[in-house]
Formats: C-alpha cells, structure tokens, sequence
C-alpha cells in the first residue's frame, strides 16, 4: 500500500514547523471555547489551570490570561468561588458535579471529569460550569414544552375516540337552516354557548360546527361528558394533578381537560349532572380563567371558548337548589334549542339518506329504501330522535337480506305504525301492473317518481322540489301525506 504522504511524522517534520502548527493548534482551540457561554477550563493533575476561556474569567473574577498557571486551591482561599469540583475529582479520581458560588454571589452548576491514562493516572481534569439561572430557565423551558406536548398527546387521544367522519350537519328544514345561520354568527366570536334539546337532537354535532367554523378551528375541540365521570374523579379530571398529588396519582402528573382545551374549545356536555361543588369551580374559571392543578403551587391562565349542553330544565333545577343560578347565567349567554326530529320532518329523509350512504360505504354496499320504508320513515314519531334514526338504519342495512330496505320486518316500529305505514303495493309489485282507478294510478305513479328522485337527491328535499318543479312545502305535503 502506498504511504499516505498527508500524515506526517512529528520526529521527521521541522520542529520549527511542528511547533508553529501546534501553536495554531492551541490557539484555534482557544477561539472554540471562547465562544461557548459556559466557563471552561483545564487543570493539570495538580489543580494548575493550563487552559481557560472568557467565560471562566467571568465566573472567577479573572481576565483568562491572569488564571493561566493559578492553582485551583489558591483561588478557592482567595474566595474566586466557595468550593471546588476540580480538586474533588483529582481526589476521587471521579466525575464530580455540583452548585457553586462564585464571589459575587451568582450561582454555578459544576462539572469536573479527570482524564486518566493507560495506568489510571490523572492526565488532567477538565472543568465545565453554567450560570445556575440559565439552567432553571432552561428546565422550566423544557417542561413547559413537555407540559405542552402531553396536553396536545392528550388532545389527540381524546380526538381519535370520537368519530368525526359522520359528525356533518343537514339543515333541510326551515328551521335548522335558521339555527346554522345563528351559529355561523356566533361561531365568530368568544361567547359562551348553551345548547338545549331532547337526548339524541345533535347537540355535540351542533357544538362541533361552532368550533369548525370559529377563529379557534385549528385549536383542540374536547368533549367532555358530565354525567360519565365519577364525582370523585372531577376536579381531577378537569383541573389535572401534579406528581405525588394523591395516592394512585399517574406518577407523571396529568395535565387536566381545562389546560388540554387551551386556546381551543371545550364542550361540556350533560352540564346538568355536575355536582354543586364541582360548579362553583367551574364558575371560577369561567370567571378568571385561572386554573390550579392538585398539589401546585402556579397557576395556569387557560384560554377557553366554552360550550355547554344539556336535556333538562336548569331553571327548574336552580329552584330545586340542584343547579347553580349565577353558573346558569355565566353560561346561557347565548342560548340555542335544537327541534326535536319530529319538529325538523324536513330532515328526516336527508339524514336517513346521508347515514345509509355512509353505510353504504363503510360495508360496500348498494342497498336503497323503498316506497315503504320512505313512508316509514315520516310517519314513526322518532322519540329518540336523530341518535335513534341512524340506529335504525344501521340495524336495517346490517340484518336485511337484499337490497332494498323495508321497515315491515323491524322490531323497533309497532304493529300500529306497520299498519300505518304499509298501506301501498311493496315496489316489487308496482313493477307488475297498475290497477283501479286513473286516479289512483296516477297518485302510484306520482309517489313512486317522488320516491325516485328523493333518492337520486339523497334526501336533500330543497333539491328534489326542484328537480320536480313543485315547492318544497308542497313536497314536505305530498311525502307525509303518502
């Protein structure tokens, strides 16, 4: 192998050269340390300093150059600085680290390591020390964005258990095109949000759209359902805990939902089912935006739009003395109530059309309502309202056999609504003949187109009126009339 003639051999070389390229060596070096904030200086494995930069000087009280030669020892007992790592690792022949107080009383963090050689020697000891304040800025920086991660790790947590795909809003009646329009004002603004309506009427639903269309959209959206947290686990869950803070405590701490919630929204559904002594904490947060978690000492400004919900009568809890008037008051600043089903009739097919697309898609299928069961659908009163029709029509599409979906063999709708709603020939039958009158085979003919372009339209009845070219009230009037 050729000699690599780049590497040069000291005892060949000029000592005149190898000594200049050694001083450049050394003053290079010097230039490295120098720029570090740090102080940074070398002992032999006397304690005599052979190398220090600026910012030992700093931290002794020396110009670099006047420390050069200086034993550590001497200037311990000429107060440069209380104690001496450095002559406690050449003693242990260990690392050493500690605090140290220089003579104007600034605080260092110390670390001293000995270099040794081939027969455990000391060689010399090499010494690195930061300002103290710098340090505990740096920690309280580091857990801040820790604090900030696991609050955003459990944002996501909670995010992912929710079904977002299935959570957009119809508004075919006339009056939830009302309320979309009051949200997309109030979606705006900071204001807190009562939403009031039966159980299954779309409160979250509703409450998400707010969100989605508000200037904190890209900021966390946390449901929180009142009523599934066991009243001694509250404060705990909603203010989080720091380590130690009680026995069985996660021994990380745990941020709480009003920090995870921060510059985003928190949607608090079932308030009505909060404890007395819950309310009054939550109020004074409402209030002051302060939050404490259990066993801290600081405190968390959080920055929360708020959005409440509920299926009860407040008023009448508040003069039962079950609910608080001035929390109500703090949180029906704008008050929404959603209709029920039956009250938004105008909504009953497009909702059904939009779950039994998702359905549709989600087991790769083709099924479509029938004549039937498009009048079923009007003429069953929905007391469990949009929660229930999407449970319907999940159990119809999973459980029928073809693809084209009857309500006459669904449990759920009683022999009086069957009889009510089966008064037409199944589909299947209309492809055969018309029979009876010409007016009767004119209204067969009429619900059955109606029927068709309400599916093509998805249940979309503003578009199939128009399709149609009949008025939309006057389509609401022929489809329930059926």
């Amino acid at each position: 192998m050729a000699p690599d003639h780049r590497k040069i051999n000291p005892d060949q070389q000029d000592p005149f050269v190898y000594e200049s390229a050694r001083t450049f060596a050394r003053e290079f070096l010097q230039q490295i340390i120098d720029n570090s904030p740090d102080a940074i200086f070398v002992t032999d494995k006397f304690a005599n300093i052979l190398l220090a930069n600026v910012g030992t000087g700093k931290f002794m009280g020396y110009k670099p150059e006047e420390l050069i030669g200086n034993n550590i020892e001497d200037l311990v007992k000429k107060g440069a600085y209380d104690w001496s790592p450095t002559i406690k690792a050449i003693k242990t022949r260990a690392v050493v680290s500690g605090n140290v107080r220089n003579n104007r009383g600034v605080q260092y963090m110390a670390t001293s390591k000995p270099l040794l050689d081939e027969l455990g020697e000391i060689v010399m000891v090499i010494t690195n020390a930061r300002d103290k304040t710098l340090v505990e800025k740096y920690i309280a920086a580091l857990a801040k964005e820790r604090t900030t991660v696991n609050r955003y790790k459990t944002a996501v947590g909670y995010l992912s258990e929710t079904d977002l795909d299935n959570k957009g809003i119809v508004a075919e009646s006339l009056q939830m095109r009302e309320i979309i329009k009051t949200c997309n004002v109030i979606a705006k603004t900071d204001s807190t949000v009562m939403l009031i309506g039966e159980t299954g009427t779309g409160k979250e639903v509703m409450a998400r759209y707010i969100h989605r269309n508000s200037l904190r959209a890209k900021e966390p959206f946390i449901p929180v359902n009142c009523a599934a947290i066991p009243h001694e686990l509250l404060e705990a869950e909603f203010f989080g805990y720091v380590r130690g803070a009680f026995t069985g405590a996660n021994p990380q701490g745990k941020p709480g939902l009003f920090e995870i919630a921060d510059k985003g929204t928190l949607f608090l559904d079932e308030i009505a089912e909060l404890p007395l002594a819950m309310q009054s904490k939550l109020l004074r947060v409402l209030e002051s935006s302060e939050v404490q978690r259990l066993g801290d000492t600081n405190i968390f400004h959080a920055n929360i739009r708020f959005i409440a919900a509920t299926n009860k009568d407040l008023q009448a809890m508040i003069s039962q003395k079950l609910f608080r008037s001035d929390l109500y008051y703090r949180l029906n600043v704008i008050p929404i109530s959603l209709p029920s089903l039956k009250e938004r009739s105008g909504d009953i097919l497009a909702l059904a059309h939009k779950f039994l697309e998702e359905l549709n898609r989600k087991y790769n299928l083709k099924k479509k309502f029938s004549t039937q069961a498009t009048q079923a659908l009007f003429k069953y009163t929905w007391p469990g309202n949009v929660r229930e029709l999407r449970n319907v029509i999940e159990r119809l599409v999973i459980t029928s056999a073809g693809d084209i979906l009857n309500f006459e063999d669904d449990s759920l709708i009683n022999s009086k609504t069957r009889m009510q709603a089966v008064e037409l020939l199944p589909e299947e039958e209309l492809n055969i003949a018309y029979q009876g009158t010409l007016k009767n085979v004119i209204k067969t003919v009429e619900e059955k187109y109606i029927n068709q372009v309400l599916t093509e339209c998805g249940g979309r009845v503003g578009e199939a009126a128009r399709r149609l070219g009949i008025h939309r009230s006057m389509l609401y009037r022929k489809t329930i009339s059926r």
